[in-house]
């Protein structure tokens, strides 16, 4: 019988695990730490993991489902509109790259074929950090975003052409290499279309049919079929995973289970595309970089640099303004996976000397490490780079200024979403002005040309909320889905106008004490808004009266929900995992006839050490919240307390069977 290890299997998820508690920790991108967990378990260094096709495709899968959340994110209009980046910009690019690399690796003395094959690689970027890192700061919809997906939609089409051509110069057979690169092509053609055609008409019945069946298992395993089976099909056909699984997710995002969708399929797609990034980490050779580091670090300016200066060139150069030209240039400037897999390819029909490939994969690596550092330094380096902020933005903030400039004692939204609006509207019916900043440009336009005054504009940015007059504000009132953009923008305000009345949407409890310390007048958690609202129907209903029921909750309010906070948690509560250590919940537990604190006094528990707070004791029918010097805990009293997750515990083991560790 034939045994299959899981060791390799287990190893990989022990060094997931770390390297991700580890970036926690540090505040460090959690990629960055795959990618130094992949090198160090790998072949490179410890030699834990094994390298071998099995681990490489489970990285592959990833990417899958990374491109099938990005084209959930899209739609066939959408599509059609960037046609003019995709092919466009992401055609020049592909072509100048290449012919720029070829030009320079030919000068120094390297073959036609070689300079071909790693011109090629040098030419792709990664869709897997490119496309995490614009999800995560939120600019996908941006121009520079879409700037940058559509070019690495490009260049996942072009995969198709390059591996066609590279057998055919390595054979030196160029006679049928025109009939296969069109019959590529149709073949491309036929398939997509096919996909659109028919998915587009069968895609939200199926959906809706699996969907009656009222099975989230089932749902489950309908997304992930839809996922796999559509990049399997363009497998079948010569196209890359990721493009099939891309049109999947397009094929879905214009269905109403779009959101559900996206749910069920985060987990899968993080936990495969951190393999992807363990994977990518296990090629780095460091023999190959102490023997070819000027080679190396030569392939690696010729990446970054040359690749930069061409993207930026060519947006520019199609009329798109120097900040979004320099900031998608610094998104596409590093080597990319389907780079790995041409090198791979020119290596095994001696496309490429063994000593390039190495340096050039290498270098690919580099970058990919290099990549996050760069992105999420891109607004600080773009703005050091392009004269000042001002400059960058004059013509979009000279016309914010314009519309701006009659507002006075106005309410300044920012974010224009469904709560934006909402808010907006209730305004204006009671003639009460108001001005609102959004990053959606689609959005922006549309609601600009229907007269609504909304400008297209980053209030991180402290030139842009003067220019939308927060200077002459009367309050200003943040929608922002996104919780540390939030951060950024209430602390620009509170520099520039620390006497500003700032309302502040929380989408987590865990935010409504930091924001309020930050300097916000008021903190609205929906969570807790919409039990209020459910609340005050129920009062309602109970027979109190309507300004009986108003006071309760304006009480409630005004205590900042200090009634309705320390709740019990659940494992349908989403917590902040980025500030997980902020969450507070609310606990209880009931003491055995063996309890240790059974007979002791309030005084002896370590609520201090703990910073555990004690809300009350159950006693059988009774609550007791003032405990009486002559108070004594007895068995089966219920302790309810409130504190961080994991003091809890500790609190709870050191009640029932006490602790050395406190007095």
């Amino acid at each position: 019988m034939h045994h299959i290890s899981l060791a390799p299997i287990v190893i990989v998820l022990l060094v997931a695990v770390i390297a991700v508690i580890f970036c926690r920790k540090y505040n460090i991108p959690s990629m960055l730490g795959y990618l130094l967990a992949g090198f160090l378990a790998g072949p490179g260094v410890l030699h834990l993991i094994p390298k071998n096709e099995a681990t490489d495709y489970l990285g592959e899968i990833g990417i899958v489902f990374l491109m099938f959340s990005i084209g959930l994110e899209f739609s066939l209009s959408k599509l059609k509109a960037m046609r003019r980046l995709v092919f466009g910009l992401g055609g020049m690019q592909i072509v100048l790259t290449i012919a720029a690399v070829m030009v320079i690796l030919m000068a120094t003395g390297t073959t036609f074929n070689w300079a071909f094959a790693v011109a090629g690689a040098l030419a792709m970027s990664s869709t897997a950090i490119v496309s995490r890192i614009l999800a995560e700061k939120t600019e996908l919809g941006q121009t520079h975003g879409q700037m940058a997906m559509g070019v690495l939609l490009m260049q996942d089409i072009a995969v198709v052409p390059l591996m066609i051509l590279l057998p055919a110069l390595a054979g030196g057979n160029s006679g049928n290499l025109w009939l296969e690169l069109v019959l590529a092509a149709l073949k491309m053609i036929v398939t997509l279309g096919v996909l659109f055609f028919v998915g587009s008409r069968i895609m939200t019945p199926w959906f809706r049919l699996v969907a009656k069946r009222k099975s989230s298992e089932l749902f489950m395993i309908n997304v992930l079929l839809v996922t796999l089976g559509v990049a399997y099909l363009t497998e079948l056909e010569g196209l890359s995973l990721a493009l099939g699984a891309f049109v999947a997710g397009m094929l879905l995002s214009e269905t109403e289970y779009r959101f559900q969708v996206e749910d069920d399929i985060r987990p899968f797609r993080d936990i495969l595309l951190g393999f992807f990034f363990i994977t990518v980490g296990m090629k780095l050779d460091i023999q190959a970089l102490i023997n070819s580091w000027p080679l190396v670090l030569t392939l690696l300016g010729l990446l970054i640099v040359l690749k930069a200066l061409i993207v930026f060139a060519i947006a520019f150069r199609m009329k798109h303004s120097t900040a979004d030209s320099l900031k998608a240039a610094l998104y596409l400037a590093q080597g990319g996976e389907f780079g790995f897999v041409i090198l791979a390819i020119s290596s095994k029909i001696n496309m490429v000397s063994l000593e390039l490939e190495q340096a050039a994969t290498a270098a690919v690596l580099l970058s990919m490490v290099i990549a996050p550092f760069i992105l999420n330094s891109s607004d600080k380096l773009v703005g050091r780079w392009v004269k000042s902020s001002w400059d960058m933005k004059a013509v979009d903030l000279q016309n914010m200024l314009i519309a701006a400039m009659n507002q006075s004692n106005h309410a300044l939204i920012i974010g224009y979403g469904r709560g934006g609006q909402t808010i907006g509207r209730i305004l204006a019916a009671e003639n009460i002005p108001y001005y609102a900043l959004d990053l959606d440009a689609e959005r922006v336009r549309v609601a600009r040309s229907a007269g609504e005054p909304v400008s297209f504009g980053d209030a991180k940015r402290c030139e842009v909320l003067e220019a939308a007059g927060l200077n002459r504000a009367s309050m200003v009132i943040i929608t922002l889905n996104n919780m540390h953009e939030t951060q950024h923008v209430l602390d620009n305000i509170m520099s520039a106008r620390p006497t500003m009345p700032v309302y502040v949407r929380a989408i987590s409890d865990d935010y409504l004490q930091k924001f309020t310390q930050i300097g916000a007048e008021e903190v609205v958690s929906d969570t807790k808004e919409t039990s209020l609202a459910l609340a005050s129907y129920a009062l309602l209903q109970s027979g109190l009266p309507y300004q009986k029921v108003s006071q309760i909750i304006l009480n409630i309010r005004r205590s900042r929900y200090a009634m309705v906070s320390d709740l019990f948690s659940g494992s349908d509560d989403s917590e902040n995992v980025d500030d997980e250590n902020s969450h507070i919940t609310r606990h209880a537990f009931a003491l055995t006839n063996e309890a240790y604190i059974v007979g002791k006094h309030t005084d002896a528990l370590p609520l201090h050490q703990l910073n555990i707070k004690l809300l009350f004791v159950r006693r059988h029918t009774h609550r007791i919240q003032d405990f009486e010097e002559d108070f004594l805990f007895e068995p089966n009293d219920i302790l309810i307390v409130a504190g961080h997750k994991e003091k809890i515990i500790s609190f709870e083991n050191w009640c029932l069977q006490g602790n050395s560790t406190f007095p």
